[in-house]
């Protein structure tokens, strides 16, 4: 993932949802339920956690149980800790006080809370990369240190490692073409990190390192999920005891015609909740990629509404545009979008096309702004269209030219906007059917891109004569723009 390029538009919750959210999630609810437990008598080991001999009174204050109760009050009042829930008031003596944070979570602001559970979203994140205590155990040495070697363990690379699998389930989520809001196989995102992009059949060797992959995330999902970043359906466990050979739980010989092989969702099922986007787009941010979010463009300018939507996929693009338009008189609005919409650099002719989306949900309240610039030589063309296509009366025929260069500027707008899609390519195909000469007339279009639109359609073309027909005309029209 580049830092380089804008990542698809995030649509977030309001503030204060996710404030809520954030009060609600299971982790940062007991860390703060410890924060308002301790007291005077509570004491804290050099490293700041809990004493073993309180543990049981705080898994209690919690109402926890069970073999893993003092483990879980041990883990929320990490969290405390970190998040300055609460404050070290005294390392020698190992006494405690409430920190400042903690009055942030009932009488702060949105974001003020949500802060506080960054925090401690970095702590559990923090957590999710170390070993398991087993593991630990088996690396100690005899003076009770870690022998990292023996762990085989990079810290940085497990960071790293969990960092690229959140930010590639952050795409998912946020790609107009991906699940969107739905769940994400466990199994095609451990391969996201593991399998090359230009593998076909992937080796035994590389589905090894993508099941080991799997039981990793399936720990650290685990882990994660308590602090409100995502929704986890964990490994399922008779999947598990068959990996490990282990037939007693009625999975093997007799037990397997009731599993159902080909049910993917056994392999785990995991997605971002609203809170986990929140949170993810802050990291992916804060490490300098560019993450915009769906309602940032609306106190800004028609300019930076139509360059900032450049890249948004058609849903994206719409919301934003939607929010832009709520806020504005919508005549005044589409003025300043078809004043903005000029010009004739390399992002004009898909400025001119958000202009156009834009312009369609303003509706009939826009005619007047589309009828004072029928004469544009750039937007005229535009206007016409959309008069046309909006039932007005009276708009003038436009010129051969027109037609032509409206043609061009379309063809330039997809370009930019799609690339080199199907849907360009179908395009292409039927205006070479439909217009007899149409090279012979289009590379003499005064357009800066006409002859980059001319080389596209010889690319595009699956007619080796038309897209010949494409090229040549191509090298007439940068011929002509070069003064030849």
């Amino acid at each position: 993932m580049s830092d380089s390029s804008p990542l698809p538009p995030v649509r977030l919750t309001s503030a204060a949802e996710l404030a809520r959210d954030a009060l609600s999630a299971p982790l940062l609810a007991r860390a703060a339920r410890l924060a308002r437990w301790a007291g005077p008598d509570t004491r804290v080991d050099a490293g700041g956690g809990l004493v073993e001999e309180q543990l049981p009174a705080a898994a209690e204050a919690l109402g926890l149980t069970g073999d893993d109760a003092a483990a879980y009050a041990s883990e929320a009042w990490r969290v405390a800790v970190d998040t300055g829930l609460v404050e070290i008031a005294d390392e020698e003596a190992g006494t405690v006080a409430a920190g400042e944070e903690l009055a942030q979570l009932t009488g702060g602001s949105p974001h003020d809370v949500l802060a506080v559970w960054q925090t401690a979203l970095e702590t559990v994140l923090a957590d999710a990369s170390v070993p398991d205590l087993d593991d630990l155990v088996d690396a100690m040495d005899e003076g009770g240190e870690v022998d990292l070697s023996r762990l085989d363990w990079d810290p940085e690379a497990e960071a790293e490692f969990l960092d690229g699998v959140l930010g590639n389930l952050y795409l998912l989520t946020v790609n107009e073409d991906g699940p969107g809001q739905g769940p994400v196989p466990l199994p095609a995102l451990a391969a996201s990190m593991i399998v090359p992009g230009d593998m076909g059949e992937p080796t035994n060797d590389v589905l090894e390192q993508v099941s080991d992959a799997m039981m990793r995330l399936d720990d650290q999902f685990r882990l994660l999920e308590p602090i409100g970043l995502v929704e986890y359906q964990p490994v399922d466990e008779a999947l598990m005891a068959e990996a490990d050979g282990d037939d007693s739980d009625g999975a093997g010989a007799d037990g397997a015609a009731d599993v159902d092989e080909t049910d993917v969702s056994r392999y785990g099922m995991v997605r971002l909740t609203p809170l986990g986007l929140y949170g993810l787009r802050a990291r992916l941010m804060e490490a300098g990629f560019q993450a915009p979010a769906v309602g940032e463009l609306a106190d800004k300018g028609a300019d930076a509404l139509l360059d900032g939507t450049a890249t948004y996929g058609p849903t994206a693009a719409r919301a934003e545009t939607e929010q832009w338009l709520a806020r504005r008189e919508p005549l005044a609005a589409a003025r300043e979008l078809l004043s903005a919409a000029r010009g004739s650099d390399s992002g004009a002719p898909l400025r001119r096309l958000r202009c156009q989306q834009a312009l369609s949900l303003v509706g009939l309240p826009a005619q007047a702004a589309l009828r004072e610039v029928l004469d544009d030589p750039e937007l005229g063309g535009l206007a016409r269209v959309w008069l046309t296509e909006h039932g007005a009366a009276d708009v003038p025929a436009p010129s051969q030219d027109l037609v032509f260069w409206l043609t061009i500027d379309t063809l330039a707008a997809q370009l930019a906007a799609e690339g080199n899609s199907e849907e360009l390519q179908a395009l292409v195909e039927g205006l070479a059917a439909q217009h007899d000469g149409f090279f012979a007339a289009a590379w003499r279009v005064r357009h800066p891109a006409t002859a980059d639109v001319l080389e596209a359609m010889g690319r595009l073309h699956p007619d080796k004569k038309v897209a010949k027909e494409a090229r040549k005309a191509a090298f007439k029209a940068r011929s002509l723009s070069n003064g030849g």
